[in-house]
């Protein structure tokens, strides 16, 4: 049973969280504050596991509460409810489980819920990471660069492929090759690969050459100036 703090300076808001809430199961609130201060008055008395937490609040706000909480030695596990779509990367710099934007729907509060039920089954350890940032519409998602599998440069745009499907992010493919050079390797001009998700080297009857990748159905080109570097990685994996 997931022990639930909803901390909200607006009560509808309040309101339509535990209605949601009484709907999942498994769950129970432990306890409501209107404020950042209510609410460190009441962690201690009242035990939370999760604390359903917005930003901006009068006094101390969600972000500062965060960072208070993120000092003590076995805190809740923090996922934001908010307005503000542009503050998710400072959200997971505060090692937030995850960060939902208002109006928020029972089911991604519910797979919110289950990422923090598997926070704490592991001991409450990090789990920011490292995230690729994605802005389409004016609203910001964050993709964990674990889960990415390769990325494509498709017009103006970078387009990487996930465990889920793709999505277009915000950083170029220079940057991210040199951001993330342990991780990521170029096997063409327009293609970046995560080095862990290489499975075998393969050669099309036309003569190219094209990388099986575990986790999705895409088979990137390799070209020749990087085809002795991937040859290479996939010996060293042997």
């Amino acid at each position: 049973m997931l022990r639930i703090l909803i901390i909200d300076d607006e009560m509808p808001a309040r309101n339509r969280l535990r209605r949601m809430l009484a709907e999942v199961p498994a769950v129970q609130v432990a306890g409501e504050a209107a404020t950042g201060q209510e609410a460190l008055r009441l962690i201690p008395v009242k035990l939370p596991d999760v604390l359903l937490l917005d930003i901006s609040m009068p006094g101390l706000d969600g972000m500062a509460l965060a960072q208070i909480l993120q000092q003590q030695a076995s805190p809740p596990a923090v996922i934001f409810c908010t307005a503000w779509p542009d503050q998710a990367l400072e959200a997971f710099e505060c090692n937030a489980v995850d960060y939902l934007v208002k109006p928020v729907r029972r089911e991604r509060l519910e797979a919110a819920l289950d990422k923090a039920r598997r926070f704490i089954a592991t001991g409450g350890g990090q789990v920011s990471g490292v995230f690729l940032r994605s802005t389409l519409a004016g609203r910001v998602r964050l993709l964990p660069l674990s889960d990415v599998i390769c990325l494509y440069a498709e017009d103006k745009y970078t387009m990487a492929v996930h465990e889920n499907g793709k999505l277009v992010i915000d950083q170029t493919l220079l940057e991210l090759e040199k951001e993330y050079a342990d991780i990521l390797v170029r096997v063409h001009r327009g293609t970046l690969v995560a080095r862990d998700r290489i499975r075998e080297l393969g050669k099309a009857s036309d003569g190219r050459y094209y990388l099986r990748l575990e986790g999705c159905d895409e088979r990137p080109q390799v070209s020749r100036r990087s085809l002795p570097t991937v040859r290479k990685f996939i010996r060293d994996l042997a």
